[in-house]
């Protein structure tokens, strides 16, 4: 499939007009919704400290979950390939973003830490050698200008 190119389409809008649009900067929500057709919408804002709803989620978040939940799936493709059992997946993936002076931002990396439970604990080296090459096949860090870092532990059944 090399050379094969996949487009996503996705509708968002904004929901946060309070009557005056952005007439003025403390007079508008920062709240969207970003709808998919044929799966349930989500419901965006920006980070708090951008005066977004702190019960939506905001870019940033879905930025941390996309590479996150990328990782994961490759992860898991190439544990099944390589007869290696994964039976849970759990990961509290973090991430560093830096302001600007002028307001601008940008990501300075993203650390995923999954916390896997393997079949049993002879496959643990090669089931973490695997995380570099999920890193490499995910579609979502090739596409950062910033490192995404992997510190997997393990448990066994």
């Amino acid at each position: 499939m090399s050379g094969t190119a996949h487009e996503y389409q996705i509708n968002l809008k904004w929901t946060g007009n309070q009557g005056s649009g952005t007439s003025k900067y403390r007079e508008y929500k920062r709240d969207h919704t970003i709808s998919i057709k044929g799966k349930p919408d989500i419901l965006g804002s920006s980070d708090p400290a951008f005066r977004g709803d702190p019960k939506r989620y905001n870019p940033e978040d879905m930025l941390v979950a996309s590479l996150a939940s990328c990782h994961m799936l490759w992860f898991l493709h190439l544990c099944a390939t390589n007869k290696i059992v994964v039976l849970n997946y759990e990961d509290e993936a973090t991430g560093t973003m830096t302001e600007n002076t002028d307001g601008s931002g940008q990501f300075k990396s993203v650390t995923l830490n999954p916390h896997i439970t393997l079949a049993d604990h002879s496959m643990e080296a090669k089931a973490d050698s695997l995380h570099e090459k999920a890193n490499k096949a995910c579609f979502i860090a090739n596409s950062c200008n910033f490192p995404v870092y992997h510190k997997a532990t393990y448990r066994y059944e």
